[in-house]
């Protein structure tokens, strides 16, 4: 076994501080968005050659996978880090900031991509482990359904670079930089839609008795959708129903054909998602068939819950008390958000992290937001570690 001083330690990455605050200001200064990460994709697969890894480009559209063996251990670890940036005009003034309107990392990938990056480069340099790292640069976080985890798997990620656990990222603005936010379980939701188009009988304002006004239709909707998760989900669950968008008619004086609705849902347990669905479309059926309209629900199912294993959870609860001290791991609450990283989950045993990015750090996809280039050591130290932990001979 390795003795504890021969792990990785903060004070180890001290000396790469300015070169990894280079790389991350380089990525957000040049943000390519989902489906276009090719120019940041060649960076980092040019550097993880140079170090030494077996590479492969183009996984799964700009996905990069890195492998490296070291000693003759038979276990073997994924890391995963996203480079996908978003359609937002930066408003933050660095001097970094932005060189292509309408495109920013307003989510920090570019902070993310840099700290596995720094975990590479030290990886590489001192082989203190027994096994194999797979080191996965993922494309297109941000494309919705079709984004770049279940696209890399499809292109065969477990197949051609198999590994036991899987383990991965995210910033969270609020919790102080350096902090640790670790869960056990489901800890981000599971993000669906729908859209529900309701269709009556078009006519003039000023004889609704012979039409069939979807627009009243639409509204009793909206107001039954609130009792889904009051009346028919357990309190001691989480769900979110949001209409976000109603559209019906273009004149005051017109009583049009149809209403269309766009709703978002989020829960946490498959089987309360299962529950959601089908609560939604047997309002909607029965709202408009009480008005005399009809309805169409067209109901889409996003990413599923980000659902972390309990013994790799644990074990990166550990990791990171000895990295950081106990004091800055704390429990990380539920998150309604979602996240692609859930499609690995599916399928590996693994868990994915929240590394603090400053109290006062701007919100997520805001056009002010920032990565905190004070977290880069703090990430970057806690990959090498819990590599080289977790491959331990």
């Amino acid at each position: 076994m390795t003795l504890d001083n021969d792990f990785a330690r903060l004070s180890d990455f001290e000396p790469m501080k300015a070169e990894l605050i280079g790389i991350r200001q380089h990525f957000h200064a040049n943000p390519e968005l989902s489906f276009e990460e090719a120019e940041t994709a060649c960076f980092v697969a040019e550097k993880l050659e140079a170090w030494g890894y077996e590479v492969t480009r183009n996984v799964g559209g700009h996905g990069v996978v890195a492998r490296l063996t070291a000693g003759a251990g038979k276990k073997s670890i994924a890391i995963r880090a996203d480079m996908d940036a978003l359609p937002i005009t930066e408003q933050t003034g660095r001097p970094y900031a932005s060189r292509t309107p309408g495109k920013m990392h307003a989510c920090g990938h570019d902070g993310h991509t840099t700290m596995l990056l720094g975990a590479a480069e030290y990886l590489a340099r001192t082989r203190r482990f027994n096994g194999t790292v797979n080191l996965i640069f993922q494309p297109a976080e941000e494309a919705g359904a079709l984004s770049g985890a279940p696209a890399m798997i499809k292109d065969g990620l477990f197949e051609r670079f198999p590994f036991d656990a899987i383990f991965g990222l995210h910033n969270h603005p609020g919790a102080p930089e350096g902090t640790w936010l670790i869960r056990s379980g489901p800890l981000m939701a599971a993000a669906d839609t729908a859209e529900i188009t309701i269709t009556g009988k078009g006519g003039h304002a000023s004889r609704p008795h012979l039409t069939i006004d979807p627009v009243v239709v639409a509204c009793n909707l909206v107001v039954s959708l609130q009792s889904v998760v009051s009346r028919s989900i357990d309190p001691t669950q989480t769900a979110v129903v949001t209409v976000g968008s109603i559209h019906a008619g273009e004149a005051s004086n017109v009583i049009p054909e149809s209403a269309r609705m766009l709703l978002s849902i989020r829960s946490f347990d498959p089987k309360i998602r299962e529950l959601l669905e089908a609560r939604i479309r047997k309002l909607a059926q029965s709202v408009a068939e009480g008005y005399g309209a009809s309805v169409e629900v067209d109901y889409a199912h996003g990413h599923p819950v980000v659902v972390n294993s309990e013994k790799e959870t644990e074990f990166a609860r550990m990791v990171a008390e000895e990295l950081v001290g106990a004091d800055k791991v704390a429990t990380c609450s539920l998150i309604p958000g979602s996240e692609d990283f859930s499609h690995y989950l599916e399928h590996k045993p693994g868990s994915f992290l929240r590394l603090g990015n400053g109290v006062n750090s701007a919100i997520l996809h805001s056009a002010k937001y920032d990565f905190a280039d004070e977290s880069l050591t703090v990430g970057a130290a806690m990959w090498a570690r819990l590599t080289e932990r977790y491959l331990d001979a």
